[in-house]
């Protein structure tokens, strides 16, 4: 199983940057995409983001679209969330994960997670 770690967390004011980054100890055609979720206190975890494996091809949930952008080093065997223009409502607990054979924001696809990483958007 792909093991999954996330980093790159923490306290930013609204309107700041922050970088997530989720090395897996594989990059494998077995699953067909890594997904960047996410999880505030109360809600239901949410489908951020998502990276095929396949093509590359890119995919957001329509709040964070033009603020967030995902990418990959195939060479590192990491997943990157770049989020810019943050807001408060951006506060969560966020997750890496993968195990789905089709490109998706629906977390119930994946089955394979990380720990997870706190972001706190707040002045």
């Amino acid at each position: 199983q792909v093991q999954l770690v996330e980093s790159g967390g923490g306290l930013v004011q609204p309107g700041g940057s922050l970088r997530l980054s989720c090395a897996a100890s594989e990059f494998t055609l077995d699953y067909a995409a890594i997904g960047w979720f996410r999880q505030a206190p109360g809600k239901e975890r949410e489908g951020v983001s998502c990276i095929s494996t396949n093509d590359g091809s890119t995919y957001y949930t329509h709040s964070v679209k033009g603020r967030f952008t995902i990418s990959r080093d195939n060479a590192k065997h990491t997943v990157y969330l770049q989020m810019s223009s943050l807001k408060p409502e951006d506060t969560a607990v966020y997750y890496c994960a993968t195990g789905p054979v089709y490109p998706t924001l629906l977390a119930y696809e994946y089955h394979n997670w990380g720990q997870g990483t706190q972001v706190t958007v707040s002045s």
